[in-house]
């Protein structure tokens, strides 16, 4: 009998996606990468690195603000394999702007992909682990959600927003069996950050007592043990992983 978890990771194509999928494949899960690349380049990418190390995985682009297109996919994924045993909120996009120069479609965008693409996955996958009494949601935030950054309102708010949403959820689901948790990684060296000048590189170095950016592979434990067995009695949590950034 094939007792592999089924795992399924939004955003999960690139960057911090990419490396828990391939901290997954170390617990041989059965893996489903979701994206919204505008080529299946890095997705391709992430396939082959898990192919490499007999995984059985597949990847499909979808737009996690679409709850019709979000709903549709994951009722495939859960007739596929018949259950679905982790989700990984992960997607995210950034508009940054000061708030006196912040157009509205950039608010609005931000917070459809960063916040209500984490209710439109979680929607979609709760009814299936309630009825298996049994599953784990790990919302990925940000360390700016408990602490703001400057022309990041937007996103700020929508990170600050998966918070209350995993505590919620969590309260909610806790007598199913089901565990929800959040990670909030502070600078994390992807090709989001990369963007930055090594002038402000430098500066927020300076703001991190370990005195250096996280890797998502950082990032990627805490996920993974966050669905181990051994956080069986963590739920509704916020694990910080910044390098002593915040506190």
């Amino acid at each position: 009998m094939d007792n592999s978890k089924v795992v399924a990771i939004t955003g999960g194509s690139r960057g911090i996606g990419r490396s828990v999928a391939l901290r997954f494949a170390l617990e041989d899960a059965k893996i489903v990468i979701l994206h919204y690349d505008p080529d299946e380049t890095a997705s391709d990418e992430t396939l082959s690195m898990l192919a490499e190390r007999g995984v059985e995985a597949e990847s499909y682009k979808v737009d996690v603000s679409s709850h019709d297109s979000v709903m549709s996919l994951f009722a495939d994924i859960i007739k596929k394999y018949g259950r679905i045993d982790v989700l990984v909120n992960n997607a995210g996009i950034t508009r940054d702007s000061l708030l006196m120069r912040m157009n509205v479609s950039d608010w609005d965008m931000v917070m459809a992909v960063n916040l209500k693409g984490v209710f439109n996955c979680t929607q979609a996958v709760i009814r299936k682990m309630m009825k298996q009494r049994s599953g784990r949601i790990v919302n990925i935030s940000s360390v700016v959600g408990q602490v703001g950054n400057v022309g990041q309102a937007n996103y700020s708010a929508s990170k600050a927003g998966i918070m209350g949403f995993t505590k919620t959820v969590a309260k909610e689901v806790a007598p199913r069996g089901i565990n929800v948790n959040a990670v909030a990684p502070g600078f994390i060296d992807t090709e989001m950050t990369a963007v930055l000048s090594e002038q402000v590189k430098d500066g927020f170095v300076k703001q991190i007592p370990l005195g250096r950016f996280g890797r998502p592979e950082d990032v990627a434990e805490a996920v993974c043990w966050l669905c181990s067995d051994a956080a069986d009695y963590i739920t509704g949590q916020v694990i910080h992983v910044n390098g002593g950034l915040f506190m």
